[in-house]
């Protein structure tokens, strides 16, 4: 959990706000404090230097170069390939939303990693809704 927590720190000190249209997508997913959410551009998206954490990672297919973006709490980031993709702003949000709706990092992250361990990365109920409320959104988006 420190290195998730200090990864959130970053980001909120690094990061800049929310587009309105971030904003409002983040407001349609559930987001309850919008105005704590910041997203940080980067090279790549950062794995912890601990072996063992780094382990649990791989075991899991999680946080590997092909990552375009992940979120701690309401710190946010994105690959700067990806920078300002605005579906993939809005999968994350909704990641966002699902911290709040666990009471913070650690119980989302014990919920989230739990999943992945059981069913897989791509079957994870959390990354299901995730992918649902992202693509729902793009597909309203398209119809407007």
């Amino acid at each position: 959990m420190e290195w998730a927590t200090a990864q959130e720190q970053r980001i909120l000190a690094e990061g800049v706000a929310l587009t309105s249209d971030e904003l409002d997508d983040g407001k349609t997913v559930g987001v309850r404090d919008l105005t704590r959410v910041r997203l940080l551009p980067v090279t790549m998206i950062p794995r912890p230097d601990h072996p063992q954490l780094r382990a649990a990672c791989d075991a899991i297919n999680f946080l590997t170069v092909a990552t375009r973006g992940l979120t701690i709490g309401y710190g946010i980031f994105i690959r700067q390939d990806c920078w300002r993709d605005r579906d993939l702003a809005t999968h994350e949000l909704v990641h966002t939303a699902q911290y709040e709706r666990f009471g913070g990092i650690e119980p989302f992250l014990q919920r989230y990693l739990a999943e992945c361990l059981t069913v897989g990365y791509e079957n994870s109920p959390l990354e299901r809704e995730a992918e649902t409320m992202a693509e729902g959104l793009r597909r309203q988006r398209v119809r407007s």
